[in-house]
């Protein structure tokens, strides 16, 4: 019995390892194999994640985001540290004011071995030794500075500015990714309406071949609907090649990998073009437009530049305080040990490290620069005029943006209606003709000159699809609400 169980339990644990491992091994086969099929949603998303131009946006975003912290640094203490060890092969002469009482200017050298009272110049190896160290510590401190409080301003301008260029570069991605879905949307389409003329043609050269060889129907019959079936097929394949070239823009645009395959999940009955376009205008003005609101960062940045120009000439104040060690030997050894053969007052060797302190504060006052800082005002102050002028200009490029986008969509709306009208014409022509064909009361040649009427009245209708739908996302990029065509509902 005991024998028996074993092996059981053995299956039981192998059962539950296979239950348990397998469901694990095939979700991590599945999960890293995406699935590539994207709506215009999720297209948008996509590129918003990964591509280049907004990787480099949001990098420069951290980089202005470090220059405010470096120049906020600036106005922190300033600390720096400094040690020095020299020797002078050949010491610079010195000379003192000596008499023969052994007194001097500097001090009494009446005691200094090899100093001898009336010798004037024999002092110069009592003040500097060959060897010499310093260790120093200087600190510094702003206590005021009108440039540098610009400075905190201009930085956090610039950061400001940097996140609205990231704004302008997210905006450009989706109206670039947009245009190019739905040109690959358009393609999509009319391949499949090549693919259903081309089975409507085959179906009618087949029935003509087949009434010409029962003689119903004549060569020239048969010729001339092959030739329309032949022109078919060359334009799908054509647009096929050019639905390749559309999907790889696409995924350039998305900074897709070019070597995966991509479905567009999206069909044109996703995208609505609205008629009424009063809802663009609701709280609209200029600054909806970011490149006005970039415009706007840029004056603010000049502003500052010529208020730093005119504190070029107002005093700035700082605090300083040094502390350090010095010492002075026969040799570069003799600067760690204290073995001098002169003794100072206290007993002990000159190469002993000494300290010294000093502090104080800093007043710097700007008198005269040659007018250079004049001239450099001057300069900043016609740029920002520049500047200014540049809102007129861009407020007049958004206007026409706007009257311009606004008359070319009503145009594409009004073209898209007509050439649906000649659509939905051409189709019953076609039906009509060929129905009448079949009954013997027409003409295989009415039936392919309709045959490539409907052609053209679906490839016209299909590219004023196109270009409607191109001309609102232009209409929506100039009323600065592109962010829109982000949501599910655009």
């Amino acid at each position: 019995m005991h024998n028996y169980q074993i092996p059981n339990m053995k299956r039981l644990y192998k059962t539950l390892l296979v239950t348990l491992l397998v469901p694990l091994w095939v979700n991590a086969q599945t999960t890293d194999v995406p699935s590539g099929s994207f709506t215009l949603e999720q297209s948008i998303n996509y590129a918003l994640e990964n591509a280049i131009n907004i990787q480099n946006s949001l990098i420069d975003e951290k980089i202005s985001d470090a220059l405010v912290k470096e120049t906020r640094g600036i106005g922190l203490p300033q600390i720096d540290g400094s040690v020095t060890l020299m020797h002078n092969a050949k010491l610079q002469r010195f000379y003192t004011a000596y008499d023969p009482d052994g007194f001097s200017i500097g001090g009494d050298l009446g005691s200094v071995p090899g100093i001898q009272p009336g010798d004037v110049v024999g002092a110069q190896n009592f003040f500097q030794l060959p060897s010499n160290g310093t260790a120093a510590l200087s600190i510094n401190q702003i206590l005021f500075n009108n440039s540098y409080l610009l400075g905190l301003k201009a930085s956090r301008t610039y950061r400001d500015l940097a996140t609205k260029t990231t704004q302008q570069t997210k905006e450009q991605i989706i109206e670039g990714v947009t245009k190019a879905y739905f040109a690959a949307v358009i393609n999509t389409e009319r391949i499949k309406l090549f693919e259903s003329n081309i089975a409507r043609v085959d179906s009618l050269f087949k029935s003509t071949k087949a009434l010409n060889e029962n003689g119903f129907a004549e060569a020239i019959d048969v010729d001339r609907t092959e030739v329309t079936l032949n022109n078919l097929i060359i334009e799908r394949d054509k647009f096929i090649g050019i639905q390749e070239i559309a999907l790889q823009l696409l995924k350039f645009q998305m900074n897709y990998p070019m070597e995966k395959p991509i479905i567009i999940a999206s069909d044109l009955n996703s995208f609505k073009l609205d008629r009424d376009i009063a809802y663009l205008t609701e709280d609209w003005n200029y600054t909806t437009r970011i490149d006005y609101s970039i415009l706007e960062s840029n004056r603010d940045l000049q502003e500052l530049d010529v208020k730093n120009k005119v504190s070029a000439s107002i005093p700035s104040l700082s605090a300083f305080a040094n502390l350090g060690y010095g010492t002075q030997s026969n040799n570069i050894g003799g600067l760690f040990t204290t073995n001098s053969n002169i003794a100072d007052a206290g007993g002990v060797g000159p190469d002993k490290w000494y300290p010294a302190t000093s502090f104080g504060v800093s007043l710097n006052v700007p008198i005269f620069s040659g007018l250079q800082r004049n001239y450099k005002l001057q300069q900043s102050k016609l740029t920002l005029l520049k500047t200014e002028n540049g809102f007129k200009s861009l407020k007049n490029s958004i206007d026409l943006e706007i009257s311009r986008g606004t008359i070319t969509y009503e145009n594409a709306l009004k073209t898209l209606d007509a050439q649906r009208r000649n659509t939905t014409l051409a189709e019953n022509v076609a039906r009509v003709t060929k129905i009448k064909y079949e009954q013997g009361v027409g003409t295989n040649l009415e039936v392919v000159d309709a045959e490539s009427a409907l052609r053209e009245a679906q490839i016209n209708y299909y590219s004023a699809m196109y270009d409607a739908i191109v001309s609102r996302v232009d209409l929506i990029r100039a009323y600065g609400k592109i962010n829109t065509l982000a949501s599910p509902q655009n």
